[in-house]
């Protein structure tokens, strides 16, 4: 008896061995899984190093092309102000013009007049002359002769000398004024003149500047054109990165979920039971259990010794309830064993399992409600009586249903 309970011990120590080795595959596909976020984590971040070399770059390019354009600026604003000062310049040079022409114009008409009165006085004294020269004796004899006295006499002939004197200033003065008027218009002429060849350089300047200002301006476009590219890049980038970081934490969290997992599957697989934060429910009702989970003696042929699951005696019919709200995997039968069963994943590591229906009311990919009903009590596959298998798995490998219901 001692031996044959040391060979049963050593089968269900062997079999246990087989669970476990059977299980080590999916705590290497866990860790693989780790193993793989943590690869995505290292290549956004490279990725994110890149992105803010970039930003950098794009950065240092604005603020140098930001500073050109300001540059720009100032000297554009001190070609304005040349082109202002310039403008009044001539402006004020147009006014000076006009009241020079003005002035000439005055001149002109003083020069005609002094010219007309020189023209007649000069016409009256050649007259006066002719009438004299052609009557010179006659009029001499007849001053003298009508003379009253010889005092007349004098005082007549002092008369006559100083009528011819006196038209003889006045020509003078004429002549003198007339000189002087055209000695004024030559100079207002000659000052137009430096006035109208300073005007024409100025307004040379003034386009030399405006020619300057409308490149400046086609130069400011272009930089402005570029900087609105660096400002759309910065923003592009700066977005990405965001994108980048958010997914990075997003990473980190599934990193370090799937950390927590694979440490509860290390705790599956050393027999003990992942916490849970779930609430179970019985999937039946009015059960006993006929086979508890873990090593046993196997109920009939085919059964295997260790049992990833519990037994609940109850009868044929009864209804069978999802223990949590999850999705159907499988609905299906299994001849060899299981008979129609159901298993539901319930999103968080954790599955469960439900062997020996008559029939299940459920198909594959089917969404169920915690306590919905899933099948019904039987005794199909290697049963020895209605029954149902209940399992809870966690990453795939079976841990005691009883220490979560």
């Amino acid at each position: 008896m001692k031996k044959s309970h040391r060979l049963r011990s050593a089968a269900a120590a062997f079999l246990a061995a087989i669970t476990v080795f059977t299980s080590l595959p999916r705590v290497a596909q866990a860790a693989a899984s780790t193993s793989q976020i943590k690869d995505e984590i290292t290549d956004l971040k490279v990725e994110n190093a890149q992105i803010q070399a970039q930003i950098e770059s794009v950065r240092t390019q604005y603020n140098a092309n930001a500073s050109e354009i300001q540059a720009l600026v100032d000297k554009k604003n001190a070609v304005d102000q040349e082109i202002s000062l310039l403008h009044s310049q001539i402006i004020n040079i147009n006014e000076q013009l006009r009241v020079y022409g003005q002035m000439i114009a005055d001149a002109q008409e003083r020069l005609e007049d002094s010219n007309q009165r020189l023209k007649e006085l000069n016409q009256q004294y050649k007259e006066r002359i002719r009438a004299m020269e052609e009557e010179g004796e006659i009029t001499y004899w007849q001053v003298i002769f009508e003379s009253s006295s010889f005092t007349d006499f004098l005082d007549r002939m002092n008369i006559v000398d100083e009528i011819a004197a006196a038209d003889t200033q006045r020509l003078l003065d004429l002549q003198v004024a007339s000189a002087n008027v055209e000695e004024n218009q030559r100079i207002l002429t000659e000052e137009m003149l430096d006035l109208q060849d300073t005007r024409e350089q100025l307004s040379e300047s003034e386009e030399i500047l405006k020619e300057k200002r409308t490149e400046s301006d086609d130069i400011l476009r272009d930089l402005i054109a570029k900087q609105s590219e660096f400002q759309v890049l910065l923003d592009e980038s700066e977005a990405l990165q965001n994108e980048l970081m958010n997914e990075i934490a997003q990473k980190q969290k599934e990193l370090q979920a799937a950390q927590y997992k694979e440490e509860l599957v290390k705790m599956a697989l050393r027999g003990q039971n992942p916490p849970s934060n779930a609430t179970w429910i019985e999937p039946v009702s009015g059960y006993r259990i006929s086979s508890p989970f873990g090593n046993r003696k196997s109920p009939t042929a085919g059964a295997s010794t260790y049992h990833q699951g519990v037994d609940m005696a109850c009868p044929s019919g009864t209804p069978i309830y999802a223990t949590r709200a999850g999705t159907i995997t499988t609905a299906s039968y299994q001849a060899g064993g299981a008979g129609y069963y159901v298993s539901i994943n319930h999103g968080d590591g954790f599955a469960s399992i439900y062997m020996h229906m008559t029939r299940y009311v459920v198909s594959k990919g089917q969404s169920v409600t915690q306590g919905q009903l899933i099948g019904y009590v039987g005794s199909t596959g290697i049963s020895t009586g209605p029954h149902l298998h209940f399992g809870i798995s966690y990453g795939g490998t079976y841990v005691n249903p009883m220490a979560y219901l």
